[in-house]
């Protein structure tokens, strides 16, 4: 079975959850921005969470998927549609043969993931399927994808005992996410190294003032602009490694968020780091949208994290069950 793009969109890519271990080597993680839809759509077609899974941004790609095949999308909504009909996100769905997956207007969110049973069939790279454009490796072909990109999956099965005359099939189940993305602009932040370094009205600054989102942000970083935060002096810091989620101070006064495709060393000022648990909702954000920024321990931070953790397992059961069920109710096997 194969997936083919008919149509290219705005930066699409295959990612999974990252490329873990080379940072030392200069080669960051990268991966799925929204690491929660990632793992969602492929919980809710069977998959390992590991699986790769395209990104879409909105324009979104168009696909022709060439064989029968069960899918689920997550993340943002941009009104999918198979065949000019819309399906519903973060839920399972068959899909016919030589249907045509397009997005057909912007509604909310930043990026979304489509993950198909059995996963793509593409090598790895450094154990990750992910696209390191910057590297031209992984991926498909290390780039974004293209007009006539033809993605093989593992495994083909027909679906024609369930679909009879239809087109597609809604399974009836859907996986509940809206607790990873309650107030979605409250974005919760630890102290970083150099915070001490503010003076007392940029820290109370932080918490209190509210940050837009530029148009310069992408993969690599969100680039922030609001009130000037200062430092008490402004010495310069020997570089040292950072990570996703780390908030860098500019000279200027204004901050960076590393995001996904950050570098893998830096030289300013590491003043707070959003908590892991933020970060899906933080990558579904778009420009112009605003940020306010809410002070949490590390310990917190933590037990958030942990909660998220729980939440995906349940979920990865619960789908796992259903499919299963599903799959003998029907004899597919």
């Amino acid at each position: 079975m194969s997936i083919r793009i008919i149509k290219a969109g705005f930066a699409d890519t295959v990612q999974d959850l990252g490329r873990y271990g080379f940072q030392h080597l200069g080669i960051n993680p990268g991966g799925a921005m929204d690491a929660v839809a990632a793992q969602v759509a492929n919980m809710l077609t069977g998959n390992d969470i590991y699986e790769a899974v395209i990104e879409f941004h909105f324009p979104a790609s168009s696909i022709m998927f060439e064989k029968d095949c069960l899918i689920a999308i997550s993340g943002a909504d941009f009104g999918v549609t198979t065949n000019h009909q819309s399906i519903p996100l973060n839920t399972p769905v068959i899909v016919a043969k030589k249907s045509v997956l397009e997005f057909s207007k912007y509604i909310s969110g930043c990026r979304c993931y489509l993950a198909v049973r059995n996963g793509i069939d593409i090598p790895l790279w450094l154990n990750s399927y992910s696209t390191h454009v910057k590297a031209h490796a992984g991926g498909y072909k290390g780039r974004i994808l293209h007009k006539d990109d033809l993605l093989i999956t593992r495994k083909s099965a027909s679906y024609q005992s369930v679909l009879k005359k239809n087109r597609h099939d809604v399974l009836h189940w859907k996986a509940d996410v809206a607790e990873f993305y309650q107030q979605p602009n409250i974005i919760r932040i630890c102290t970083g190294k150099e915070y001490g370094e503010l003076t007392d009205q940029s820290k109370s600054l932080l918490t209190t003032a509210d940050f837009l989102v530029t148009p310069h942000s992408d993969r690599m970083g969100y680039r922030l602009v609001s009130v000037i935060l200062q430092r008490n002096q402004n010495t310069e810091i020997i570089s040292s490694a950072v990570t996703r989620g780390v908030i860098q101070l500019f000279p200027n006064g204004q901050l960076v968020i590393l995001m996904a495709d950050h570098q893998t060393a830096g030289g300013y000022p590491v003043i707070a780091h959003v908590i892991s648990a933020d970060m899906p909702k933080l990558a579904q954000l778009n420009s112009n949208q605003t940020i306010q920024f809410q002070m949490i321990e590390a310990a917190g931070a933590e037990d958030l994290l942990w909660q998220q953790y729980q939440h995906l397992h349940q979920l990865q059961n619960a789908c796992n069950l259903r499919l299963e069920e599903y799959f003998l109710h029907h004899a597919l096997y």
